[in-house]
């Protein structure tokens, strides 16, 4: 007889703090998410929103409140994720090594390992430069590794932190689509950024911060059409006026 596996969701913070050297980083923040599509993390520089992907993903633990995925404990959870840095660390090894050493990790049989990175790599269009030194990549090639190499463990979600930060243009537009991608076969995106136009065009949902708090979580085209004086407004209404 078959089981279902276990969800991740909902995934529920709950008054969530987090300080360091006398300075609140994060404050009372509390928020809900239900399985599928794409959250953004929206805010400025300094919001938080990198510290709060880390807590979420069980790199951190919480000061004061706490963090759920679903029914699963810390570690059960964290093992259906993964996560992507916005400087990603490489191995000194080819692009088809890093990619399978993320499946020895998770003790994935080795003509299996051969046989996903294969794949992996197709999908995020590397194939031709799977015997390269992933030391040897472009800023844009490297980022597109980091993400193939996470998405490659077939996690139920994806924590991306400024995935395109240092990209140029073009190489933005090739993770955008490869984001894209990984969303419509099912894996749950939690998405840190601070590029409006990206939060648009990928979240289904988007939580602003702000120093450290939770200003809103609103649907993304409900939040893109808010008006006012408040940060928040002023941020929004930003890329309203830009198109």
């Amino acid at each position: 007889m078959s089981t279902v596996p276990p969800t991740l969701f909902p995934l529920q913070v709950e008054n969530l703090s987090f300080g360091d050297g006398g300075a609140r980083l994060l404050d009372g923040v509390s928020f809900r998410l239900e399985a599928g599509g794409c959250a953004a993390l929206l805010g400025p520089t300094g919001a938080g929103k990198t510290l709060l992907l880390r807590l979420c993903h069980g790199l951190l633990a919480p000061q004061c409140g706490r963090i759920r995925w679903g029914a699963l404990a810390p570690p059960a959870a964290r093992a259906r994720q993964s996560m992507v840095f916005q400087l990603p660390a490489l191995l000194n090894r080819s692009v088809r090594a890093n990619v399978e050493y993320a499946l020895k990790l998770r003790h994935v049989p080795a003509a299996e390992r051969r046989v996903r990175a294969e794949a992996a790599l197709a999908q995020c269009g590397l194939r031709a430069l799977a015997e390269r030194s992933a030391r040897l990549l472009s800023g844009g090639e490297r980022q597109t590794l980091a993400i193939a190499r996470a998405w490659v463990s077939r996690p139920q979600v994806l924590l991306l932190d400024e995935p395109t930060s240092e990209l140029d243009p073009l190489a933005t537009r090739e993770i955008e689509k490869m984001i894209g991608l990984i969303r419509s076969q099912g894996v749950h995106v939690l998405l840190a950024t601070h590029d409006m136009r990206q939060a648009r065009l990928l979240a289904d949902t988007v939580l602003f911060l702000n120093r450290g708090r939770l200003m809103a979580h609103l649907p993304t085209e409900e939040f893109f059409a808010q008006r006012g004086d408040s940060v928040m407004h002023r941020f929004a209404g930003h890329l309203r006026e830009s198109r």
